[in-house]
């Protein structure tokens, strides 16, 4: 059954009487008026001017203004608050660029431009096509997708209710309009109507899902609608004849009561002979009568007058109040041979169970739904979106009191493809996880990515809503850097492992050169010089170097992991720990700074400022005179001509059970000069907790290049790697490297 949509009263020149309209709105005698009436003439003076977007045209039928004002129209029989209001009716004028968001703001303020903010993302949905074919392998999950990544963009409950208004008034527009009719009522019928359903909005699911239906299956539609046609003047006289003898009974037991036909809606008749396999005959709810009372007790008193009257059909009789359903309906219902010999059925009760089932105060998402998949945090946000809803009627829907319980926290993300199709992924999942999610050869032939029609990093965080296109090469190239953590360009195991499937397929002598390529480059980056790389291999379990190259070029073995050993090895630290610590052999004496000086006692040490060691270095101590054990690296210049010149003062030190936390260390970086370089460099070391002890800059004119030189405070040599590659992959840096002593 479709709602008959009432006109809006007009003045003699065709234009909406504002005036009237506001007086005939149900709204609550606390609401501003006047602000209403501004919201209305700002969406009207907007429509009077050209819009950024050309595909909005305007006519009456499609007028942003009107279609506000029905949009609040829907909203204040939901008895929503006045920002609700507000914003509905300035909505359709933001959509199409009528109205900018900071003109709004200055207006109405910053929470009528959050909720409008709110719709927008929202909107996105209108992009979604039909998921009757299948699509990237998971076709019957499409709509469940789509329903999920709608829940997730929802941070205000009032902004799902404004959008299902948006779309019910859609949904009624393209009666005139052949082209959108089945684009808007496939989009309404799969997603928008059983939102509805799930926030168990009854006063709204039944007109999405009787006017999509008749859309999306236009013959069944009529010839249910031709049945019930033939039948409706016989059915309406016998519901009055059957009210009447039903009001004379109870009156007689001093039960007050409300009667009234209900309407069998037409995509719920058809459901039915669907599910059941029966004819339209056989559905017994079509002549039915709704009987409201006072109190629970009522409800089985009338149901006594009911049994009483007319014989109940066996098995068709329902005691939802005693036992409810589990989303908590609550309601009787049977179904009786009435007058005439005719099946009548009876719903029983009461009218708070009835404001419950209509207005969304009852869980009803689960109630005869047809979407009975998803996972259990989709369920928690639908169900906290019922929550509010109910919270919303008890408070009266004052905003402030409501805000507070707003925030919910999302375990995924929903991003669409170009043709408009939905991926679910993980949170902070990158264009390269989306690429190898569509399907392994995309993610490896991937060159690029756009996010928003906007080329974007492969290590983008991707954001719910977002359309993603990846840029393809026309062969197989995954690269290698694509398997360092540091980097992040995957966050998907999954991903991760396809990746690693295709350098394990390559050459082996592929593999060995890149392998070498990958640990000298980083090596050097390091200034970690004259480092046996056998020593690696076999605590790696390998025998030769070239094994070790090997797995390291096939992403077996990555550069953290490399790293981490070879910290244990330069100073005998347990591999299995991840915290830097050393095991104290005897006779050494631990002191401060995290370093052991071995066969000495408590000496004061201190870092040389030459060659500034961190954990990982191996390192040797100088006895000065007065500062205690100067630590410098073993391959520092210096200490190579003291340990020459005064052999005597050279003494063997290693890193300790309690090393520092950080520790300075020089970093030079070579990069084209640009306008925010020092900015960039900076916001990255803050984003990475790294503090900056000193920064000398020097820029080169001629050659428009800039030369910097830092000194942070870094925790170990794997840290160190892992800023350093980040430093690497910034815009228009050469290189970046830690300096050597004496550079």
């Amino acid at each position: 059954m479709v709602k008959v949509r009432e006109e809006h009263p007009e003045n003699d020149d065709g234009s909406v009487d504002i005036d009237r309209w506001l007086a005939r709105l149900p709204v609550s005698a606390e609401f501003d008026l006047a602000r209403l009436k501004q919201a209305c003439e700002m969406s009207f003076a907007a429509e009077q001017t050209m819009p950024a977007n050309p595909q909005y045209r305007w006519d009456k039928n499609s007028s942003s203004y009107r279609i506000g004002l029905e949009m609040a129209e829907i909203l204040a029989d939901l008895s929503l608050d006045e920002d609700t209001l507000v914003a509905s009716i300035l909505y359709r004028s933001v959509r199409e660029d009528r109205l900018p968001l900071d003109a709004i703001e200055a207006c109405f303020g910053a929470e009528i431009t959050r909720l409008l903010k709110g719709v927008l993302r929202m909107a996105a949905m209108s992009r979604v096509q039909s998921g009757d074919s299948p699509v990237l392998g998971q076709a019957a999950g499409q709509k469940e997708n789509i329903r999920k990544m709608l829940v997730t963009l929802v941070d205000d409950v009032r902004v799902a209710l404004i959008k299902l208004a948006e779309r019910t008034c859609a949904i009624r527009a393209v009666k005139n309009n052949p082209a959108k009719r089945y684009p808007v009522a496939r989009e309404v019928f799969d997603v928008y109507a059983p939102l509805a359903h799930r926030l168990g909005i009854g006063h709204i699911k039944w007109e999405l899902e009787d006017l999509s239906f008749r859309y999306v299956e236009p013959s069944s539609y009529k010839k249910i609608a031709k049945l019930l046609d033939e039948k409706r003047l016989d059915r309406q006289k016998y519901i009055t004849d059957v009210t009447s003898t039903l009001n004379n009974a109870l009156a007689k037991v001093d039960i007050e009561a409300e009667l009234s036909g209900r309407a069998k809606h037409i995509y719920s008749i058809w459901r039915k002979m669907q599910r059941k396999g029966i004819g339209f005959s056989q559905v017994y709810d079509i002549r039915a009568v709704r009987l409201l009372v006072p109190e629970i007790k009522d409800c089985y008193a009338a149901l006594g007058i009911v049994h009483g009257l007319w014989r109940n059909i066996a098995n068709e009789f329902d005691d939802y109040i005693a036992n409810p359903k589990e989303n908590g309906y609550r309601s009787l219902h049977t179904a009786v041979i009435g007058p005439e010999g005719k099946v009548l059925e009876i719903q029983i009760r009461t009218f708070s169970m009835h404001e419950e089932a209509e207005f969304g105060v009852c869980a009803h998402w689960r109630y005869k739904g047809s979407d009975k998949s998803g996972g259990s945090s989709y369920e928690d946000k639908i169900a906290w979106l019922r929550q509010v809803l109910d919270w919303h009627e008890e408070l009266g829907g004052g905003a402030d009191e409501i805000a507070e319980h707003f925030s919910r926290a999302q375990d995924r993300i929903y991003v669409f493809t170009p043709e408009g199709h939905v991926v679910n992924l993980a949170q902070e999942s990158t264009p390269l996880d989306f690429a190898y999610h569509i399907h392994t050869e995309v993610g490896h032939r991937c060159r690029g990515a756009k996010v928003n029609g906007r080329i974007v990093p492969l290590t983008y965080q991707l954001q719910t809503g977002e359309q993603v296109e990846i840029l393809v090469g026309k062969e197989n190239a995954p690269r290698r850097d694509w398997l360092q953590p540091s980097f992040a360009y995957l966050r998907s195991s999954r991903a991760r492992a396809k990746v690693q499937q295709w350098f394990k397929l390559q050459a082996r002598e592929d593999n060995v050169a890149a392998g070498r390529a990958l640990i000298e480059k980083i090596f050097k980056r390091l200034a970690l010089t004259s480092f046996d790389y056998k020593t690696i291999a076999k605590r790696f379990g390998y025998q030769q170097v070239e094994e070790l190259y090997a797995a390291i070029g096939a992403g077996d073995i990555n550069s953290s992991q490399v790293m981490r050993t070879t910290q244990t090895l330069i100073d005998g630290i347990n591999a299995e720990d991840p915290v830097i610590e050393l095991t104290r052999e005897r006779g050494e004496k631990q002191v401060k700074d995290g370093i052991v000086v071995r066969g000495v006692g408590n000496l004061l040490t201190h870092f040389a400022g030459c060659c500034k060691p961190v954990p990982g270095d191996a390192i040797i101590g100088y006895v000065t005179q007065g500062r205690g054990v100067s630590i410098h690296r073993e391959d520092c210049s210096k200490i190579l001509q003291l340990q020459f010149a005064e052999p005597e003062r050279i003494i063997e030190v290693s890193w300790g059970n309690a090393p520092r936390k950080t520790y300075p260390v020089d970093i030079s970086i070579q990069a084209y000069d640009r306008r925010g370089l020092l900015r960039d460099i900076t916001t990255l070391l803050a984003n990475a907790k790294v503090d900056v002890v000193a920064v000398k800059t020097q820029s080169d004119k001629a050659e428009n290049t800039a030369t910097m030189r830092l000194t942070v405070d870094i925790a170990s040599l794997e840290a160190l790697g892992m800023l350093l590659a980040k430093m690497n992959r910034l815009p228009n840096v050469l290189g970046a490297n830690r300096i050597k002593e004496g550079e």
